[in-house]
């Protein structure tokens, strides 16, 4: 079941970022790309996936078993993820940056993966520089600790909300591994086929 709840993370790479121009967003342009990773059919499908897993494992065991705890688990997901895309559009517009993975220039994979880890913490401006990823880093500790408050009391704790936004943090890193080599991956199995 994690692998499923990793191949399905990952799955969200699938269109975010790879044909893009270099041009800014504009804040409907920022606006379209956070509702897609929050409400698209890849966010919901990841969702339902992570409420499964949640379901299996019974975490948290206060919400129980059946419809009415898959339910809890769903929706608390579903709405961890609107939090964070919320947060993610209100920061990155107000800060100028760009939310957008921007693949590297250079070959060999150790560089490629470093490029995409780097991504994870830093982000290009609207102008084209760079800077601290604040966009990324608010939106998921914060979705994390807003979304701590309707767990039960014995989970809705601080170290939790920075075990919570890490993950977060693991998954959009993991989400530029994919970014990275998705196109070459792509184009080699395309190429096969034919």
């Amino acid at each position: 079941m994690r692998t499923l709840l990793i191949v399905v993370s990952l799955c969200q790479a699938s269109v975010a970022g790879i044909a893009q121009t270099p041009e800014a967003l504009d804040p409907n342009g920022k606006l379209r790309f956070h509702a897609e990773g929050s409400f698209g059919p890849a966010s919901i499908g990841l969702s339902g996936v992570r409420a499964a897993f949640l379901q299996m494992i019974d975490s948290p065991t206060e919400w129980g078993q059946g419809g009415s705890g898959y339910g809890k688990r769903l929706g608390s997901s579903a709405a961890s993820s609107g939090i964070r895309g919320v947060l993610a559009f209100s920061l990155d517009s107000t800060l100028r940056q760009d939310p957008r993975y921007f693949r590297s220039n250079s070959t060999g994979i150790r560089r490629r993966v470093g490029h995409a880890l780097r991504g994870t913490i830093l982000t290009r401006t609207d102008s084209g520089g760079e800077t601290l990823s604040a966009w990324r880093l608010g939106s998921a500790y914060g979705a994390a600790f807003i979304s701590n408050q309707w767990h039960p009391d014995r989970l809705n704790t601080v170290r939790r909300g920075f075990a919570n936004g890490s993950a977060s943090l693991g998954f959009d890193a993991a989400k530029n591994v994919a970014l990275e080599f998705w196109p070459d991956i792509r184009r080699k199995i395309l190429r096969r086929s034919s």
